[in-house]
Parts: C-alpha cells; structure tokens; sequence
C-alpha cells in the first residue's frame, strides 16, 4: 500500500494499514515513557506530514519528502523554530523508531538553530504586586510557583505526600526529564498550605463517601497498589472541582486543577497590578532564579533547585545579572546642559527648529 486514502484520517473509514500506524507511534512513545503531550505533537506532526504529501505512505517517501516538508513548515506556515524542530523530531521519530528505517540522513538533515532569548523577569516589587492582586483561590499557586521555583504542572500535580512541613521542603515527582528533585518550601505558605491540605481533605472524604472515582497515578501503581487511587496521600494539593476523561486510558478520575485557568488568574493579576510585561506562570520561575542569583547563592544550588541538568540551562539567568549594560551609564545622559548663545550673522543651514530669532544652541 503506496498511498493512503484521504478517508484514512476523516474518521469515516479506517483501513487497518493506517489505523495500525498511528496506534505504532502512540505505542512506541508510551513504551520509551515519554509524555502524553509528546504523543499529541507526534501524532499531530506524523499526521501533517503524510496529509501534506499527498497521502502517501511514509516507508515511500525519503530525505527529499521530508526536506520538502520541513521546507513548506518554514517558508510557507512561518512556524517558530521551536515548531520547526519539533516537526522534526517527531518525523525522526517516525523512521527510526517506528518504521525502523535507519538512513545517514536522519543524522546529516538540517535543523534550524534555536536563538538564544533572555527569560522576562519580574523585579522584586512586581512579584509582590503580582501576588498582591492575584485572585485568592490562586495565591496560593502563585506563591509555590515564585517561592519554590516550580513549573506550572509540577505545583498542580503536588499530592498530599509529596508535602513535607518538618523538612520544609516539597519532593517534585517525574518532574521534566522523569527525574525527581526536592525544593525549599517557603515559611510564608505553611498557614495557606495546610488550609489547602483541609480543604483537599474535605473534597477526598466527599468523593469516599459518594463512591467516586479516584485519582490517576504514574505507571502501574493502580495495579500494584489497588487501593492507592482512592487514598489520602495521593490525593492532589490542588484537586479539580469535576471529574474528568484520562485521554490515554479512558478512565475517569479527579484531575488536579487546569494550567488555563491559573494562566487567566496570573493574567488578571498583571493586569491589576499595571505590569507591562508578558507574563506567564514560567514568569515567576525566571524571577525566582534571577532572584536567588543576585542575592548570592551558588548557580550550582540554583541549578540543583531548578532541576536543570547542565549548568549552562541555568547560566542564562545570569546573562541577565551581569550584562554589560547593566550599570553602566549612557553617554547621552553625560551630556552637559545646552547654552544659549547670539550669534545674529549664522545663516539658517536647516536646522531651524533649533534655530530662533538668531539663537542657536551649542555646547
């Protein structure tokens, strides 16, 4: 089969051909433990590539197919490189793990070259006007994300156990790259955190009661461990108020709260407090980071807290410390006031709006 039918993807008919390797890619990518958003952008991406070459197939399609593809993301879609990469690698993905088709220009293909960007960071005075007028319900939130260094989807997926008050610390699970690492947990949100742990306490016994469905957990925990998912320690820190479908498993659990809606609130926030940046929740990550820097604590502490795996991922927050413009003074702020002085007998050269009634300026 050198070609598929365009009703392969409509949902209408579905060839066991075409069908079978979609599911091999999401198969694939769920045994090498990567994320269910990695899943969605190949899945995406693989789909693209064959609809925009004419649905062939991809075993009959090379080097030429794909540099053509990847051509078209760029010149014609004006996608980020960020996106133009990650086509790419989806499109790797395909041929060499899936299809098992191994050639020297997977390795030789082009890849566009990631720009280097300064992160936006906040000044103190903006974090404290950002969690001054964010909305109550995520304060909370808003304080983990600044005052421990967290990613958005880190703080939400917190369960109960992962809170340690004696320690003071919080243990961030399967964080990004699968690892685990444990973070400072600031004084300042113990009396709202354990309110959160009781209120999260409050909803756990009501689903109990009610016979609910639990809540997910990694790997095959709720095979090991049957009872786990309907347990207190496992419960999340910041549980949904409703229930919802798992897209992998179609199982339904209690989800932990959406990052859209704490987007929205931090977007409000910065507008209350009359912030003219953009800001997201990965905002207060690069301020916490530039934050702790500049009051002196060692980048390596910073990139253990952070859970960067090279030190140079964390060196960027010192580019905004130390760049060489920082301090220093402009020459046009050097400049000396202007003097008036007559000189009647200067004719006008065109410089006439500094130019009146035989006065000139200069210096």
């Amino acid at each position: 089969m050198s070609s598929i039918n365009s009703e392969d993807w409509s949902g209408k008919t579905k060839p066991l051909k075409s069908v079978r390797l979609l599911d091999q890619v999401r198969e694939r990518v769920r045994y090498m433990h990567y994320s269910y958003r990695t899943e969605k952008a190949y899945v995406f991406w693989i789909r693209d590539f064959i609809r925009q070459r004419g649905m062939r197939h991809p075993r009959t399609m090379a080097v030429i197919e794909v540099e053509a593809y990847l051509t078209h993301l760029a010149n014609e879609r004006r996608v980020a490189i960020s996106t133009h990469r990650q086509a790419l690698a989806a499109l790797l993905f395909l041929y060499k793990n899936v299809l098992n088709i191994d050639m020297p220009w997977l390795r030789d293909i082009g890849r566009p070259k990631v720009p280097v960007r300064l992160p936006i960071v906040l000044s103190r005075a903006e974090v404290a006007a950002m969690l001054h007028y964010i909305d109550p319900e995520f304060r909370l939130i808003g304080n983990l994300l600044y005052g421990a260094g967290l990613r958005l989807l880190e703080c939400l997926r917190l369960r109960i156990k992962d809170v340690d008050f004696s320690r003071k610390v919080l243990i961030i699970r399967a964080a990004k790259g699968n690892k685990d690492r444990v973070v400072m947990l600031p004084e300042s949100c113990f009396g709202a955190l354990r309110d959160q742990i009781e209120s999260s306490r409050a909803a756990w016994a009501a689903d109990r009661a009610a016979d609910k469905p639990g809540v997910s957990l990694p790997y095959a925990l709720a095979r090991k461990y049957p009872r786990a998912e309907f347990s207190f320690p496992w419960y999340w820190v910041f549980p949904s108020s409703g229930f919802s479908e798992d897209p992998q498993t179609s199982v339904v659990y209690r989800h932990h709260q959406y990052e859209q809606t704490v987007g929205r609130a931090l977007a409000r926030a910065r507008d209350a407090a009359g912030i003219d940046k953009k800001i997201t929740a990965h905002t207060l990550r690069h301020s916490f980071a530039t934050h702790l820097l500049d009051s002196g604590v060692d980048i390596r502490r910073v990139q253990e807290l952070l859970g960067h795996v090279d030190v140079s991922t964390t060196m960027i927050y010192t580019h905004v410390l130390n760049s060489s413009a920082a301090g220093l003074r402009s020459p046009l702020d050097a400049l000396p006031l202007p003097t008036l002085i007559r000189e009647p007998s200067i004719p006008d050269r065109g410089w006439a709006p500094m130019h009146r009634e035989g006065l000139h300026l200069t210096v």
